[in-house]
């Protein structure tokens, strides 16, 4: 799995389509929620959470599936958890969740990638 982080509007996606330009996307504000494990790049991943989390969905076991269903993903997300905590209660359970599961996807992505100002940074490689 490859993790391509940063602020919104920071050229993340821009950078991935540009670094990986034979990926078939999908938008996860939007799709349908296995789409997930069956495309090799999503981008809103935070809102594909975000939408889960509104709809009732379990989704503890999101970050162990998708390194068993997908672990070739490119997963394209906003880093959310700077700045001032929300005091909406489901906002502040969105920042936390995504944080986590983001966390446990770093932990055995190959590689993390910081996108500030469209300026790539390598966060994370793997060397084997």
């Amino acid at each position: 799995m490859i993790m391509i982080i940063g602020g919104a509007y920071q050229g993340k996606l821009a950078y991935a389509k540009e670094t990986f330009p034979d990926v078939r996307w999908t938008d996860g504000e939007q799709c349908e929620k296995e789409a997930i494990f069956q495309y090799k790049g999503i981008f809103h991943f935070h809102k594909y959470i975000e939408r889960l989390l509104s709809e009732g969905e379990d989704i503890s076991e999101l970050a162990k599936q998708l390194k068993e269903k997908n672990p070739d993903l490119i997963l394209v997300t906003d880093e959310i958890g700077y700045g001032i905590v929300p005091m909406d209660p489901f906002l502040r359970e969105v920042r936390e969740t995504t944080g986590r599961i983001c966390t446990e996807l770093a932990k055995d992505a190959k590689s993390v990638i910081r996108v500030v100002c469209g300026i790539p940074t390598v966060i994370k490689a793997q060397v084997k």
